[in-house]
């Protein structure tokens, strides 16, 4: 099994870099490798997770989004397709690429179902995913790669990402609460300014 993760490792660092990819740039050493980091820590507290199925979601999380762009990264059937096929050339046979496909699709319905009665490598999954972006330059990047949008509207954007990443996908109170402190003051960041600054 790790040979066949570590190909599947190899193919979306690949494709990751492809200068058509939007974040072709960063995407691997700032996000994916750091959710692998943060999944594999949280494998560590949650014995019975299976820790391959973790590290798959980790490494296929993101795929249809690498290779679709935004226009695809939501489409059901972009993202079944894309997923199978990845799963199938690297080797995984029937019955693991069905459940990480499936895990995929509970994973994508962050934003109508509750994750936390989602299986514990979805939650995990999905924790280390939101949690990530509190690490490193992320939002920061984000207003690079946005230069056409203004100012209000970046902070407006990133507002919204922190707060769909802590209420939809950080679902285990341990990581909650290891990062409250960190999401708090990069949250401030992009807050709107208060009426007093030393009240």
């Amino acid at each position: 099994m790790n040979e066949k993760i570590e190909k599947l490792k190899s193919e979306v660092i690949k494709a990751s870099a492809n200068i058509d990819f939007v974040h072709h740039e960063w995407f691997v050493d700032l996000h994916l490798n750091i959710v692998e980091k943060i999944a594999l820590e949280l494998c560590e507290r949650y014995p019975s997770a299976d820790r391959d199925l973790v590290l798959t979601l980790v490494w296929m999380h993101d795929y249809p989004k690498i290779i679709g762009g935004k226009m695809k990264e939501h489409d059901p059937i972009f993202t079944e397709n894309t997923i199978m096929t990845l799963l199938h050339q690297t080797g995984f046979d029937e019955n693991f690429t069905k459940k990480v496909l499936g895990y995929q699709m509970i994973f994508e319905s962050k934003m109508t179902e509750d994750l936390s009665k989602a299986p514990i490598e979805v939650q995990i999954a999905s924790s280390a995913d939101g949690a990530s972006h509190l690490f490193g330059p992320f939002f920061s990047i984000y207003w690079k790669e946005n230069p056409n949008m203004t100012i209000p509207e970046l902070m407006e954007s990133n507002r919204n990402k922190l707060k769909k990443d802590w209420d939809r996908k950080i679902v285990l109170p341990e990581v909650k609460e290891a990062l409250r402190g960190r999401h708090g003051i990069i949250f401030n960041q992009f807050a709107e300014l208060p009426e007093k600054f030393l009240k």
